[in-house]
């Protein structure tokens, strides 16, 4: 089975990677088109995607409308509206796929009812400085992946953090691949006001509604690049500017759910979750005072992930 597949790429600032991420792409089979989808950079990533574009048919070139810088999220949407394959994958302008991205794809999707596939992305360290600064947040996690092959619900439950065992951390966007006709089916679209984690907003929405199946886990099937302006490193855990950034995902998710015909853990979990970074912006005294009254309403508040930042005294900057 060959699949049919546009890449989408968004392109941000991206001409020391660019060309290495679309090559990766192009030696695939399945790839019937690259998209790059560019946000208005300020470094040549312009004219190099037009001279990729020039070099290769498979490759087409898409902008805003305005020619303005409007964030990953609408970039991405922008190449989901002009691509014209029954799937579509995605790839960071930094990072690259390897040769056995679709090897599993091929055979799940045989599945009608598979609507996307996913699986781990390594890491690939490109300066030092880039290396120090993930290790430090991320430890020695250097494959992003989950911890065992799920399908369906249990990968929605899992992401939430509601299954009796750990499922993983998200699964990157890298790895992804999914039906073109059940993103317009249900209008799944990335979250344009999120200039941070509207990945991570999008793979939640993305669970819940679409039957996602897990392909290779345990090896990588796309590469990470890490260098010094990775912007997932440059934020400390649960900073000032962390939760803010977290209080806004969990936001978006929460007046999502509202709309949604979740059963009740789900939802008390989203809520717990939007909760808990909402505290998480107060000053010392109102965070401990709201979260005593929020504990005692719900004290299921307590249970959540990021309970320990809310009577952190000296939080970093």
């Amino acid at each position: 089975m060959k699949l049919n597949i546009s890449v989408i790429i968004p392109v941000y600032n991206a001409s020391l990677y660019l060309r290495k991420a679309v090559n990766s792409a192009l030696q695939l089979d399945d790839v019937k088109e690259v998209i790059l989808a560019e946000d208005h950079s300020t470094d040549d990533s312009l004219s190099l995607c037009e001279q990729l574009v020039s070099e290769n048919s498979k490759i087409k070139l898409y902008q805003h409308p305005d020619k303005g810088n409007h964030g990953a999220g609408a970039t991405r949407n922008l190449g989901i509206e002009n691509a014209s394959s029954e799937y579509i994958a995605f790839l960071d302008a930094d990072d690259y796929y390897l040769p056995n991205r679709f090897d599993t794809e091929k055979e799940i999707f045989k599945d009608s009812k598979v609507e996307g596939v996913f699986g781990a992305l390594g890491v690939e360290y490109l300066s030092e400085k880039g290396k120090a600064e993930f290790q430090e947040k991320f430890k020695n996690n250097d494959l992003t992946t989950v911890q065992y092959q799920a399908e369906g619900n249990d990968i929605f439950d899992g992401l939430l953090g509601l299954s009796t065992k750990i499922f993983g951390s998200f699964f990157h966007l890298n790895t992804l691949t999914v039906r073109r006709s059940s993103l317009i089916k249900y209008n799944l679209f990335f979250n344009k006001d999120l200039r941070v984690h509207q990945d991570s907003d999008f793979i939640i929405k993305l669970a819940y509604h679409c039957h996602l199946k897990t392909g290779i886990i345990d090896k990588a099937i796309a590469i990470r690049g890490v260098h010094d302006d990775n912007r997932i490193t440059k934020i400390k855990l649960y900073s000032k500017k962390y939760n803010e950034r977290q209080f806004l995902l969990w936001k978006s998710l929460f007046e999502w759910s509202k709309t949604q015909k979740l059963d009740s853990d789900a939802k008390e979990r989203i809520y717990l979750q939007h909760k808990a970074f909402d505290l998480s912006q107060r000053d010392n005294f109102n965070k401990i005072l709201a979260l005593l009254i929020t504990v005692f309403k719900n004290p299921a508040i307590l249970k959540t992930k990021y309970r320990f930042t809310y009577l952190n005294k000296y939080e970093a900057s």
